[in-house]
């Protein structure tokens, strides 16, 4: 990706290694929202944090990666970040964050997308910069040394794999849970509302779910992410912001709650202004977690404050995903995959060739979860 709307095929030498570096075959990567924004040039990530950048073009994008172990000049990965032992041929996931391992951050208990020198594949690193490869948009891909990587079970499709990193992300509905432990009310069989019913929006219905939530409601504009959600994901109730009032998707989801509103909302729609539609359908005690404004986009219009305080709302913000729940988010995904038929949620797969089609593709409301995988026929 070159710069905003631009994108061209280039050819990079092979990398080479050293100790503890390794290049991997890419099998599939999934198309993110993170993805779209750097498409539109909307590149400001990691705001107000001491990572803070801009994308740097030319970017090979990509950091939902599913890979392969097959590195015939360098180290190779011996082990994953689990200590499994890994054989050619192996397919492990990627963690697209490599920390720094020594900042206040990283010596603490903190997640790993805290570090404060922060590099992220796919985001952080321009291909100008040898050995170029630094995205999951490729054939092949160059892992710094301390990246974390994990096998992928042997009984999880490649395509359905692709969804690890945004699985891991999961991890706000695990602390709105401890949260309201600590609050009184539900802290099981909770009602649920997921606003943006796009990939990580799925995600997040797929864990609820796991987690035995009570009622999953869904809010889209898009018709076929809605049908997806019910039929698909269990959403009890689904609702089209491009047919409904603000008011009326509010109406809805307070009288499926018994007039008291939503136990957790979560955002995932990566609109500013849908924060305060998430803080309006929780209710007094609840939880809000935002996981969909990570590009930094500007403030919102309709968001007040007061309802935050008045109400009690504890508001979560997710940065990332976290590095130990790989390892769960793959057994999640493997124990599940056929009982909700996820691999349903995968609507496009794309070559290389084809990425600028792929990313408009995802951009549009048509598709559910679009994968690049470079092994299709160019």
């Amino acid at each position: 990706m070159t710069g905003p709307g631009a994108i061209e095929l280039r050819d990079y030498p092979y990398p080479q290694t050293a100790q503890g570096e390794t290049v991997v075959r890419v099998a599939a990567v999934g198309i993110c929202g993170t993805d779209k924004h750097t498409y539109r040039g909307e590149t400001s990530q990691y705001a107000g944090t001491a990572h803070a950048r801009d994308i740097p073009y030319p970017v090979i994008p990509g950091h939902e990666i599913v890979a392969v172990v097959d590195d015939p000049k360098g180290q190779g990965l011996e082990r994953d970040s689990e200590g499994v032992a890994l054989a050619p041929g192996d397919r492990v996931i990627v963690a697209p964050d490599v920390a720094c391992g020594h900042c206040y951050f990283c010596r603490g208990s903190f997640p790993y997308y805290y570090c404060e020198a922060l590099q992220d594949y796919g985001n952080s690193m321009s291909c100008d910069q040898p050995p170029h490869l630094f995205g999951g948009w490729a054939e092949h891909m160059y892992l710094l040394r301390g990246t974390k990587a994990f096998r992928v079970p042997s009984g999880l499709p490649t395509e359905v794999a692709a969804l690890t990193e945004e699985m891991a992300v999961t991890h706000g509905l695990d602390t709105a849970r401890c949260i309201a432990a600590l609050r009184g009310g539900d802290v099981f069989a909770e009602n649920v509302v997921v606003l943006g019913v796009g990939p990580l929006g799925m995600c997040h219905c797929v864990k609820a779910q796991a987690l035995g939530v009570g009622s999953l409601m869904t809010v889209d504009i898009s018709a076929a992410r809605l049908q997806a959600a019910k039929d698909i994901l269990g959403a009890s109730l689904t609702l089209d912001a491009s047919k409904l009032s603000q008011a009326e998707r509010r109406e809805a989801v307070y009288e499926a709650t018994s007039g008291r509103g939503a136990d957790v909302v979560v955002d995932c729609t990566g609109q500013m202004d849908s924060i305060g539609e998430a803080v309006d359908l929780v209710r007094q005690g609840g939880i809000v977690v935002e996981a969909g404004a990570f590009v930094e986009l500007g403030g919102s219009a309709g968001f007040h404050p007061a309802a935050v305080c008045t109400k009690e709302v504890a508001v979560l913000g997710v940065g990332g995903e976290r590095a130990e729940h790989y390892s769960g988010a793959l057994r999640l995904l493997e124990r599940t995959s056929e009982r909700l038929r996820l691999a349903d949620l995968i609507s496009h797969r794309f070559g290389l060739s084809a990425a600028k089609e792929a990313i408009e593709t995802a951009t549009g409301p048509s598709s559910l979860k679009v994968l690049i995988t470079p092994e299709v026929a160019q």
